[in-house]
């Protein structure tokens, strides 16, 4: 594994497109037959292993048992693989996929991503919302104004204390966890990807009222483990 990690590395990656958005520049990069998501010269993520991201979602499902047709927002459309996991669990009813950067969208739809995501922006229950994720997840000022959701499936940076914009830190703030918790269904479930565990997030998740405060852990080949922090609302 060490070595193929290490080959992987070895390869001079190519620019597929590279495109200046609003909250800076994003680029689509392919290294060998994998491909690189950069924002503001911040590596994201890649195509090389998707283990914690269908984690993040397939978690969250699994979190409740008995619900049919429940309503998922992936926030981040990355590689595609959190909305590849949620498009093959029939289950969730709505899929809301929310993305602040259009050119990511167009990958997807018309570009190379398209098979990572497994096509799944054709399913009728996935629907593409271009926005600030922070933006959306706290406009709930007007009641009922965004609907409340099952679960909520966060991965827009590489983790709570490893942020890509200095906007996305108000997610993980009182306020940006309080409007994520108003966000749900009573109930519902709150699933963030991080690059690694934190002991103050979990912290920050049981101070505004979230239960069953968890962290899954996933190895990867070198470092310490990605991980999913998991949380109720209350019933």
């Amino acid at each position: 594994m060490a070595e193929h990690a290490k080959a992987y590395e070895d390869i001079a990656p190519v620019t597929v497109d590279r495109r200046e958005g609003p909250y800076g520049e994003v680029a689509l990069r392919r290294r060998g037959e994998h491909f690189e998501i950069i924002a503001n010269g911040c590596f994201l993520m890649d195509t090389s292993d998707g283990r914690s991201e269908r984690l993040l979602v397939r978690a969250a499902c699994e979190a409740l048992p008995g619900r049919p047709g429940m309503s998922v927002l992936v926030g981040g459309l990355g590689v595609g693989f959190s909305l590849a996991e949620a498009a093959a669990e029939p289950r969730w009813g709505r899929i809301t996929v929310v993305e602040r950067e259009s050119a990511v969208v167009d990958w997807h739809r018309y570009g190379p991503l398209a098979p990572f995501s497994e096509h799944a922006l054709e399913d009728p229950r996935v629907e593409v919302i271009e926005a600030d994720l922070v933006s959306y997840v706290q406009a709930y000022a007007q009641v009922g104004a965004v609907p409340a959701y099952d679960a909520l499936c966060l991965d827009i940076d590489n983790g709570p204390d490893w942020t890509v914009t200095d906007g996305n830190v108000g997610l993980y703030s009182a306020d940006g966890l309080t409007a994520c918790r108003e966000r749900l269904a009573p109930g519902g479930v709150l699933a963030v990807w991080s690059a690694r565990p934190s002991a103050a997030f979990e912290k920050a998740l049981e101070s505004v009222g979230f239960t069953e405060v968890r962290t899954i852990e996933i190895p990867v080949i070198r470092g310490v483990p990605d991980v999913v922090h998991l949380a109720r609302k209350a019933a």
